[in-house]
């Protein structure tokens, strides 16, 4: 299990030896973008939620500090990051006008639908909110008999939301001794768990999106001390019997980019299918904040 104190320790070791420096081990297959993005804002930074839309140019990001930003992208002609014009950052309403309280700001997930309605999906207690919009109040929806058992730092780190509204979490750390985590899916008002989906022990899932092509993908961590971080991304289908099961589409070597902690799968203007992850600095990464990019084959 990735407990927070566990990253943070980690985190502060790397910074106080220096950054880890790759400079033998090749990019990763599809690898469009490493862009370095800088705030001056001091909630500016542990970003761990992320989406993107309008085709790439604009993105929100939430941290697990209960904050959320929005940002606008600007790109080259072959839809490489050149900047980013980011705007104030906020903190979370609770259920009301007033900020989030300071013990419950462990937000994790951010799932926006077709309509504007956002979602965010929180670790201590595990629960997971609905906002018309960002900067409104929320309402704090039902909850499955599991979250209540989940580890207060393994729980709902990633949360997606189909075209339809369907939404779809699962934990960091399994609740199952055979190694399957099971994802939840809230949908009528009601959460229920279909499905299961393999975990190979050392990865653990940090994010997740529904593409533009219906498929599930989970962005995956494994931390190796003083190697720092790699990352995967699998990819999932849904097929008439449940889900079938998940392929590597994407795969980092340790230390090569920082602690990848969502993802967002977006539809570039060419038609072909981007992969956007962001890293959480942990407000201690030297790096800052990455914006890695690749894109997707079939």
């Amino acid at each position: 299990m990735l407990r927070r104190t566990r990253l943070a320790l980690g985190a502060g070791l790397l910074l106080a030896l220096g950054p880890v420096t790759i400079t033998t081990r090749a990019d990763p297959p599809g690898l469009i973008d490493d862009f370095r993005w800088a705030g001056s804002d001091p909630l500016f930074g542990g970003w761990s939620g992320l989406e993107v839309t309008d085709g790439g140019r604009h993105l929100f990001a939430l941290s697990d500090r209960g904050a959320w930003v929005e940002a606008e992208i600007t790109r080259d002609d072959q839809g490489r990051i050149e900047g980013i014009s980011t705007g104030a950052v906020h903190v979370l309403n609770g259920i009301g006008t007033a900020p989030l309280p300071a013990d419950s700001r462990d937000s994790e997930g951010l799932a926006i639908a077709t309509d504007g309605t956002a979602y965010v999906s929180f670790e201590g207690p595990a629960r997971v909110m609905r906002y018309p919009s960002l900067d409104e109040p929320g309402t704090l929806l039902a909850s499955a008999p599991e979250f209540v058992t989940m580890a207060p730092n393994g729980s709902l780190e990633s949360l997606a939301v189909s075209a339809d509204g369907t939404l779809f979490t699962l934990p960091e750390e399994t609740l199952r001794d055979d190694g399957l985590t099971p994802l939840f899916r809230f949908r009528n008002g009601v959460w229920d768990q279909p499905w299961l989906l393999p975990v190979d022990g050392s990865f653990y899932p940090a994010g997740a999106d529904i593409g533009p092509d219906g498929r599930l993908y989970v962005v995956e961590r494994q931390f190796r001390g003083l190697g720092g971080f790699a990352s995967r991304l699998r990819r999932f289908t849904f097929g008439a019997e449940g889900i079938l099961p998940g392929e590597t589409i994407f795969a980092s070597s340790p230390g090569r980019f920082g602690n990848l902690e969502s993802v967002a799968v977006w539809q570039a203007p060419d038609g072909s299918l981007r992969a956007t992850m962001v890293s959480d600095d942990n407000f201690l990464d030297p790096r800052g904040t990455e914006l890695v990019e690749i894109r997707l084959s079939n």
